[in-house]
C-alpha cells in the first residue's frame, strides 16, 4: 500500500461508515465496531508494521494524514485508531526473545482481524502516564501484575493490552516495563463505563489487572527498560497523532462554520450571515489561519521524525501542546461564530468542541508539556 493509498483508504471509511454515524454514537457512547472493521478490511491497521507480518511498513506521515482524515469525520475513532498502532508500533519492537509468541498477533493485526491499545495511565500517577505505581512480581515463567489502569481507549473492544508497570526488581518510578497481555487474559476486566464529555465514542473506560499472570515470552521489554521504550517509541507517535486528531477537528471545524455562515440566512435583508456580518468572516480566516499553522507544525514534526536531529524532543512536547491549545481555540470560535444553532446542538459543531477538550487533557497534559518544555530550555533533567 502506498501513502495515497492509504489516504484514499481513509477518505472513503471516512465518508462511508463514520460521518453517518458519528453523531449517534457520540450521543449514546457507542464504540463504532463497524469502523474498526472497516479499517481492518482496508489494510489500515496493519499500516505501520513490516511487510513481513502482513504490514504496510509506511511511517509516520502517512499515519499523521490517516488520523487527520479520520478525526475529519469522527475524533472518536480517530482516537481508536491511534491508540491502536501505538500498540502495535510497541509490540513489533518486542525484543528478541518475545518475537515467537508477538508474531501471531503481529499478523492477525496485518490481515485485520486484531485491534490493540495501550494501558499505562494509572490513577495513582494520574498524567505522569510514564510511571506506574504498580509493580510486577516474579512467579515462575513470568510475572504477576496487579493493577487500575485509567484512560484505556477502546477497553473491552482491544483484542490485546499493552502494560506497563514497574519492574520487579525497580528501584524509581521510570524502572519499568511493558508487557502484552491478550484481552482474554484471567484477572483482566473491564471496571466502569465510559461516560466522557469528549470523545464519548471511544471506549476510554478504566480496566483492572488483578493477579494476572503473564508469561514471559508476553514481556516486550527488557526489565527497567519500559521507559525507554514509553519516551522514545510511543511519546513521539502519541504527539503526531494527537496533533493529527487535532488538525481534523479543525479542519471540520472550519468547514462546518463555513457552511453555516453560507446557508443560514438574514431572510428580512435577504442576506447570508457571511454576507452580512465581516465581523464573522474575520474570525473564519482567523480559523483557518490557526488550522493551516498547525499542519504546518504538524508537518515539521513528522521532518524531525524522518530525520531526527537535536531538536526532536522538543518539537514532540511542543507539537502535543500547541494541538490541544489550537483545537480548542478553533472549535470555541465556531461555537460563537455559529452561535445558536452550535449551542442548540443542531450542528456538528458542539461535538467538535467537547473531543477537542477531551484532547487537551489527555496524558501528558499541556501543563505537565509546559514544565517539560521549559526544563528543556533551561538544560534541566526532564526527570
Amino acid at each position: 500500500m502506498t501513502h495515497d493509498a492509504a489516504v484514499l483508504k481513509a477518505q472513503e471509511i471516512a465518508s462511508r461508515v463514520l460521518a453517518p454515524s458519528a453523531g449517534q454514537n457520540d450521543k449514546a457512547g457507542r464504540f463504532s465496531t463497524e469502523a474498526v472493521e472497516s479499517l481492518g478490511e482496508s489494510g489500515l491497521l496493519g499500516l505501520m508494521l513490516p511487510v513481513d507480518v502482513g504490514g504496510s511498513g509506511l511511517g509516520p506521515r502517512t499515519f499523521a494524514a490517516v488520523v487527520a482524515t479520520l478525526a475529519e469525520a469522527d475524533a472518536s475513532v480517530a482516537m481508536v485508531y491511534l491508540m491502536h498502532v501505538l500498540g502495535a508500533t510497541a509490540i513489533s519492537a518486542a525484543r528478541p526473545s518475545a518475537a515467537q509468541a508477538v508474531t501471531p498477533i503481529l499478523r492477525e493485526i496485518g490481515a485485520g482481524r486484531h485491534l490493540s491499545t495501550l494501558a499505562f495511565s494509572e490513577a495513582g500517577s494520574r498524567s505522569h502516564f510514564w510511571a506506574p505505581v504498580s509493580r510486577a512480581h516474579r512467579n515462575g515463567n513470568g510475572v504477576r501484575i496487579s493493577a487500575k489502569k485509567s484512560w484505556v481507549t477502546s477497553a473491552g473492544h482491544a483484542q490485546s493490552y499493552v502494560v506497563s508497570s514497574l519492574a520487579p526488581e525497580g528501584a524509581g518510578p521510570t524502572d519499568s516495563t511493558l508487557y502484552v497481555l491478550p484481552a482474554k487474559t484471567r484477572g483482566l476486566s473491564v471496571v466502569a463505563p465510559w461516560d466522557g464529555l469528549g470523545l464519548r465514542a471511544n471506549a476510554s473506560a478504566p480496566i483492572a489487572l488483578e493477579d494476572c499472570q503473564v508469561p514471559s515470552q508476553f514481556q516486550l521489554t527488557d526489565d527497567g527498560a519500559g521507559f525507554q521504550a514509553m519516551l522514545n517509541l510511543v511519546l513521539p507517535l502519541f504527539s503526531l497523532g494527537t496533533a493529527g486528531v487535532a488538525l481534523g477537528l479543525c479542519r471540520a471545524a472550519v468547514t462546518g462554520t463555513a457552511a453555516h455562515l453560507k446557508s443560514a440566512k438574514f431572510e428580512h435583508l435577504g442576506q447570508s450571515l457571511g454576507e452580512s456580518l465581516p465581523t464573522l468572516r474575520a474570525q473564519l480566516a482567523a480559523m483557518q489561519i490557526d488550522t493551516d499553522g498547525l499542519a504546518a507544525r504538524t508537518d515539521d514534526l513528522i521532518e524531525h521524525l524522518e530525520k531526527p536531529r537535536e531538536t526532536t524532543m522538543l518539537r514532540v512536547l511542543e507539537t502535543k501542546a500547541a494541538a490541544g491549545d489550537v483545537a480548542i481555540s478553533v472549535t470555541s470560535a465556531a461555537m460563537r461564530v455559529c452561535g445558536g444553532a452550535a449551542f442548540s446542538k443542531h450542528l456538528s459543531i458542539e461535538r467538535l468542541f467537547r473531543d477537542a477538550h477531551a484532547g487537551a487533557v489527555m496524558a501528558p497534559t499541556g501543563d505537565v508539556l509546559r514544565e517539560f518544555i521549559g526544563k528543556s530550555l533551561l538544560g534541566m533533567p526532564l526527570f
